[in-house]
């Protein structure tokens, strides 16, 4: 078989991986549930070999849960959850900005700004009310593109876990706005530090952001 054409198990286990990440973040798998194989068979018409697959991967990204001979269960969503989830981006955002600040040059100043304004001509939520897709993928290019100069993969690669896990709550979040947040107002600021190398506000301003959503939540449940 040519190296550059995909295996057949590989791609269909990516597509019910997306499906199923999806499908949790966006809470049709509700936070607790048991996940059934059978019932996972049929309902995502996939093989026990992708499912199985893609429920070790979203384990390991912490939206699943593996239990000893008891399977698989969505992760639970709480409040102390989601403050250990904010607590830790804060810390890890504000060392990746550091570097990425430190070290950022020309083309990195272009790569957040571009983010910005991609971010700024979509609509957080669609007709439903809900966060938009688009939206949410302009979302996280802007939020990678501000630590996109940091040279640790391994703080990289943790921020992009919780960044998984915080997604469920920033949809259980819009159900309880009392007032309007003004997100664009949030990320230009983010965008206007970064650019200006003021590391100092722009650690302020990532926690205070994320801060933001625990407020949010906290009001309603």
């Amino acid at each position: 078989m040519d190296g550059n054409i995909p295996d057949q198990g590989q791609t269909r286990t990516a597509e019910i991986l997306e499906t199923l990440r999806n499908d949790i973040i966006e809470a049709r798998l509700e936070p607790g549930r048991r996940l059934r194989f059978d019932e996972l068979r049929a309902s995502y018409d996939v093989g026990i070999s992708p499912l199985r697959e893609a429920l070790m991967h979203l384990a390991s990204e912490g939206l699943v849960i593996a239990e000893h001979r008891r399977g698989y269960r969505v992760a639970e969503a709480s409040m102390a959850d989601l403050q250990e989830i904010a607590r830790l981006r804060g810390e890890f955002d504000a060392i990746a900005l550091r570097e990425a600040i430190a070290r950022g040059d020309e083309e990195w100043e272009g790569r957040v700004i571009a983010a910005f304004h991609a971010l700024s001509r979509r609509s957080k939520l669609d007709a439903d009310g809900e966060i938009d897709r688009d939206w949410e993928r302009a979302h996280l290019a802007f939020h990678d593109s501000l630590v996109s100069a940091c040279p640790m993969p391994k703080l990289l690669a943790f921020r992009d876990i919780l960044e998984l896990q915080a997604r469920r709550y920033r949809r259980i979040a819009v159900h309880y706005l009392k007032a309007p947040r003004d997100d664009l107002a949030e990320h230009e600021a983010l965008k206007n530090a970064v650019i200006a190398r003021d590391a100092q506000a722009a650690t302020k301003l990532i926690a205070a952001h994320y801060q933001r959503t625990i407020d949010i939540i906290s009001s309603g449940w």
